[in-house]
Parts: C-alpha cells; sequence; structure tokens
C-alpha cells in the first residue's frame, strides 16, 4: 500500500505546483479512514518538494516514484521509494528516509536513539540511518522480488536531513552511529550534491515504472535465510535462555509434554499434509497460566520457519512482542508480530499464524493499522490457511478485549475453518503447582474448583506481607541472590506522563511513607540512564525501581512476584463476595465497563500468577486480607 505511485516526471510537477500535499492527504483519509496530522501534511509539503528538486536538476525524468510506502504487515511507511536501473541495466529502487530536524542531541540510556524536537517536543527517535537501514532489510528479507530470480531489484537506502547543518563532532556523525552511517549514508542540507549523485548512480538509466510495478506485484514472504536464522536463534534461547516463561533450563531442545505435544503434533501434522487445498484450518489451546501457550508457539515457529513456512507469531502485547524482538534480535521482527497487523493481509497470505494471549484480541483493528470494519478475528483467520490460538478465556483485562474461545470457534466456523480444540492442564508456572492456580481462581470467585484452601508446598509459597516496604525488601532480596523477581499492583494510582528535573519518574504509587514510580510510560523519553522503557521493564535490572502494572507485567514471569493488591477488589464479608470500586481505579478503559468487576478479578488473577517460585502479597485492604488469610491452612 503507498499513498501515490508515479513516474518521477509527475512527481516533480506535482511538488512544483504544490500539490502533492493535498493529494497525499486526500488518499490518506481514503485509505485510513481519518485524516493525518497537520503536521505530517506540513512535512509532505515541505520535504518532497526538497527530493523533488534534487531529481528534477539531476534531469531524473523516467524512474518510477512511489511515496508514503506501507511495509506489509507492519504500521512503518517509507518516505518515498525511487526506482530505476543503474548504467550496466541493472535494476535498483532507492529508500529515501526524510527529515525536518534541525538540532539533535545523544541519549543517556539507547544508542541507536538521538534526541530531536519532533510535534512540538523532545522525543527520543532512531537515527535516521538506523531506521531507514531497519526498512530496507525488512523489504530485502521478506519481499520475493528482491530476493528471488535470476535478476533480483537490488535495494538501497538514505536519509536526507534538509534543514539539517552537520557540525564538527555533530551528535549525528558520533562514532556510535558510524557503522549505520557506511551502510546508508546520510545527507544534510549542505549534502545536495552527493545525495544527488548517490541517487543518480543507481537508477539514471530509468525505466523506474516497470520495476516499480514489479515491487507492488512482489508476494510478501520471508526468505529461507531469515527463516534459518531466527528458528536457529529460537531454539537457542529454549535451551534454557528464554527466561520469560519460566521453562526449566535444559541441555537439548526443550521438552513438550503430554498436551503440549499433542497440539504440537496436530498443528505440524496439518502442515505437513499440505496446504495446497482449500481447506482452513483453526486450532485453539485454552489453558490457564503456566500451561506453556507460549512454549509450544515458539517452539512450533522455530520448527516451522526451519521447514520454510510462512510462519509469523502475533500477540496483543507491546512489551510481550518487543522483549522477544529484544532476546530474538532485529530479523525477528519480520516474524513477531501485532493483532493490529493483519487487516489489509490478503486471503490466506500466511501458511500458519500463531496467535499468543488470544484473549487480547480487540473487537476491530484500527489506528496505526488500516481498519477493515470487521472484527479483527476475522482479519486474523482470513489471512492464514492454519490459525492457531493460544487463549486463557480468564486474562482479558481491559475493555474491547474480546478473545474468548467460544467467541473465536464460532467465528472459526462461520470462516469454514475446520477447528481443533485442546484444554492445557499441566502446570509450568507457580513451581508447577496447579493447585495455587486453582486456590487463586476459587478464592476470587472466578470459577469454582476443588481448591479452596492453600497449604505452602516445597516448590512454591504464598505470603502475606504487613507493609509495601517489608514486600519490596523480599523482592530486592531474592534479586540480590541471582533470581528474577519485580514489584507488581493494581492500578490504583495516576500514572504521571512527565518526568521530575532530574529526568527521574514521578513517584505516583503511594502507601504512606513507601513511594515508588510506576515502570515508564510508553514513549516518555528524557528519562536518565538505567530507566528501562516500558516495553522492557519486565526484562532489563533497571525494572526492580518501579512498580508494574498488569499490562507490563502479563505474559511474563519471575522467580519471585510481589503484588500490592489494591481497593478496586476488596471482600465484603457480610455478603460473602467481591465487590469492585471503579472510583479507586486509574485504568480508565476498565472503569467505564460494566463488566469491571470481573476485569479486575481478572487483573489480579493474572497478577498472582507471575511468581515461579513464590508470591509475596500486601494487601491494602483489611477485611481482603483477612478472607485471604482465612483460605491459607498452615502444615
Amino acid at each position: 500500500m503507498r499513498l501515490y505511485s508515479g513516474t518521477s516526471t509527475n512527481f516533480i510537477a506535482l511538488n512544483v505546483n504544490n500539490q502533492i500535499a493535498n493529494l497525499l492527504k486526500e488518499e490518506f483519509f481514503k485509505q485510513f479512514g481519518y485524516k493525518p496530522s497537520q503536521s505530517e501534511v506540513m512535512s509532505w509539503r515541505n520535504s518532497l518538494f526538497r527530493l523533488s528538486d534534487i531529481l528534477e536538476r539531476a534531469n531524473l525524468t523516467d524512474q518510477g516514484v512511489m511515496v508514503e510506502y506501507k511495509l506489509p504487515l507492519s504500521g512503518k511507511r517509507i518516505d518515498v521509494i525511487i526506482c530505476g536501473k543503474d548504467e550496466d541495466q541493472k535494476k535498483n529502487a532507492v529508500i529515501v528516509e526524510l527529515k525536518q530536524w534541525e538540532t539533535c542531541s545523544l541519549t543517556d540510556y539507547d544508542s541507536d536513539y538521538v534526541v530531536t524536537w519532533v510535534g512540538g517536543g523532545n522525543r527520543s527517535l532512531l537515527h535516521p540511518s538506523v531506521q531507514v537501514g531497519n526498512y530496507m532489510y525488512y523489504l530485502q528479507d521478506n519481499s520475493t522480488v528482491f530476493y528471488e530470480g535470476s535478476e533480483p531489484i537490488k535495494l538501497s537506502a538514505c536519509s536526507y536531513l534538509h534543514n539539517y547543518s552537520i557540525s564538527n563532532n555533530d551528535v549525528l556523525t558520533d562514532q556510535r552511529f558510524q557503522n549505520s552511517i557506511s551502510r546508508f549514508p546520510l545527507y544534510a542540507s549542505e549534502d545536495r550534491l552527493a545525495l544527488s549523485e548517490f541517487i543518480t548512480k543507481k537508477v539514471n538509466s530509468g525505466d523506474g515504472m516497470s520495476i516499480l510495478a514489479e515491487i507492488e506485484q512482489s508476494k510478501m514472504r520471508p526468505s529461507k535465510k531469515l527463516l534459518k536464522q531466527v528458528s536457529t536463534v529460537i531454539k537457542q534461547k529454549l535451551k534454557g535462555e528464554l527466561k520469560l516463561f519460566g521453562t526449566v533450563k535444559t541441555k537439548g531442545d526443550y521438552i513438550l509434554l503430554d498436551e503440549q505435544l499433542i497440539v504440537y503434533d496436530t498443528v505440524m501434522s496439518i502442515v505437513r499434509k499440505g496446504l495446497e487445498h482449500k481447506q482452513k484450518h483453526a486450532v485453539i489451546v485454552k489453558g490457564g497460566a503456566g500451561t506453556g501457550k507460549s512454549v509450544i508457539g515458539l517452539q512450533l515457529l522455530a520448527d516451522l520457519a526451519a521447514l520454510n513456512f510462512n510462519t509469523q507469531y502475533a500477540t496483543g502485547s507491546k512489551a510481550f512482542t518487543e522483549t522477544l524482538r529484544k532476546i530474538l534480535g532485529d530479523s525477528s521482527k519480520s516474524l513477531l508480530k501485532y493483532f493490529m497487523s493483519y487487516g489489509e493481509a490478503e486471503s490466506n497470505e500466511i501458511d500458519v499464524l500463531l496467535m499468543d494471549e488470544a484473549h487480547r484480541i480487540r473487537e476491530k483493528t484500527g489506528y496505526p493499522f488500516k481498519a477493515t470494519g470487521k472484527p479483527q478475528v476475522q482479519d486474523l483467520l482470513n489471512a492464514a490457511k492454519v490459525s492457531v490460538f493460544f487463549i486463557d478465556d480468564f486474562q482479558a483485562v481491559r475493555k474491547g478485549e474480546i478473545g474468548s474461545s467460544g467467541f473465536i470457534r464460532e467465528q472459526a466456523e462461520l470462516a469454514g475453518c475446520k477447528v481443533y480444540e485442546y484444554d492445557l492442564e499441566g502446570q509450568f508456572r507457580n513451581g508447577g503447582s496447579e493447585r495455587y492456580s486453582e486456590w487463586i481462581d476459587h478464592t476470587l470467585h472466578i470459577r469454582k474448583t476443588a481448591t479452596s484452601e492453600w497449604i505452602n508446598e516445597p516448590d512454591y509459597e504464598f505470603h502475606i506481607m504487613d507493609s509495601a516496604e517489608v514486600l519490596e525488601e523480599a523482592i530486592r532480596a531474592k534479586v540480590e541472590l541471582g533470581y528474577t523477581a519485580r514489584v507488581m499492583a493494581g492500578f490504583c494510582w495516576p500514572w504521571t506522563k512527565k518526568l521530575d528535573d532530574n529526568g527521574d519518574l514521578i513517584k505516583d504509587v503511594e502507601i504512606g511513607d513507601y513511594k515508588r514510580p510506576w515502570n515508564a510510560q510508553e514513549g516518555l523519553t528524557g528519562m536518565r540512564k538505567g530507566i528501562p522503557k516500558s516495553q522492557f521493564w519486565a526484562y532489563e535490572d533497571g525494572g526492580i525501581n518501579q512498580i508494574g502494572c498488569v499490562y507490563t507485567a502479563q505474559g511474563f514471569e519471575f522467580d519471585y512476584a510481589g503484588i500490592i493488591f489494591g481497593k478496586d477488589l476488596r471482600y465484603n464479608p457480610d455478603i460473602a463476595e467481591w465487590e469492585g470500586f471503579s472510583e479507586c481505579s486509574y485504568d480508565g478503559q476498565v472503569k467505564s465497563s460494566v463488566d469491571f468487576l470481573q476485569l479486575v478479578k481478572n487483573t489480579y488473577r493474572v497478577l498472582l500468577g507471575r511468581g515461579m517460585k513464590a508470591c509475596y502479597v500486601h494487601f491494602m485492604d483489611k477485611d481482603t486480607e483477612r478472607y485471604f488469610r482465612s483460605r491459607i491452612r498452615k502444615k
């Protein structure tokens, strides 16, 4: 998808006549259903004119030009792609990232980012050479026109900062960026001639529209090289290095057990029988916390990728997806996606789509992806020949998450899928204690189980702490011993979207003299060194200094989990029932929901299930604490 596609001659004329911005604005509205921001329209008007002037002065009139080309199954858009043949008649495409930046500074905490003034404030953004290089690799690894056939199109990339002047010892040319700049050149305001030479050398022989057509008609499919690379990394990480799921460290491959193996074999059997027929398949895998859903999904991704099947792994959690991408490497971004990514996918474009935490499927796909108007689950089912949903019916924690197993089964049948359904029972979280998970569900009145009382077990313990200070001390002591541990809380305090004067997070969570910050807000910039970005709170060491909420904790596991149980959910001993108090919640989406009580129960169910060895809890409401204590029996 792109907002403009045409000859370089027409592109130049639209800019000379000041028509390009309005054309893109109208096309944007047609494709996305809402208007672009005024700042984006102004950037089109200013930056594209500067580039068109360079093309005109270089007499590049037989090239193909695409503007705002959307990377398939991604929310990212490439500013400009210029197509043509070089003097040896080799097919080329040049990606140009355009920036209106004027000044930059270095960040303290991330070597790939710089700080610049954008959209009315200072923001941390990828260095232009790093950003455009990522775009190039994405296309090169996933679009067949760039890696298949006897003469694949050669890709190049650069960035043009037409308002920026490079000074001596400039931030943008800092040593940390030299490797990226050498591969993906950066051109400033004084480098017009050099940029012109870079583009001209690759496309000066023209015939650009035929090459542009090849790119637009290209199939999106991961290259065998990419599939092999990601498969190898996943298998290495599953041998004990991937600590997100609490898997037991092993010297060989991770071993799937019992129902896990049945699910794995079912998917592999469907794929091996062939996917060329028209029959679609949907596999629904239900299981509570710690039943190994994520491990099955990653094992399938690794093995199917090794067999060269176009397999992707999607979730609805930015924290979970971005942490996986960080652990598995940049190349994994092509295979690790979001539920929002599939609104514009072609029917059966993907062989196998593995969907983790499918309870987080939303009603419909939306910004920054193209909205289809259809239920999101239909977009997902449409995209794949085999759809695998890993789901916990009691983990939906916010309004709009509608992925129940019953709803998915109904939609899969409507889509003509042959449906398979499995229940996972074995516990791999909470020290392998199925009793603990049953006890939590029973105590929160989520479902009746045979475990109405808890007795600490050799491999799992539950302790009530008298204060938040004592709870945090216990968690920090475990970290000092080398264990993974975090403090989490119900969403019962405001969440400030700014920093203090020292670049520190505001201490929003207050319980008497105990004051701590939430994990960083998404997109917050200017933080001092050592504070993790929101999506890496669970993974980076600095996360121990902040309180995590359910949205950053969901999907992760720690050896020891510390939970502050707020006043948004309280047990009423007079009626022997749980009650929800929306006035004590600062979660805007949840507090306005008619299902507030169920959603907040699910929230604490998720938080109480994050520990692999133990869970420590401080209750802010004494009646709730007494109720939990009454459900615990000492040996």
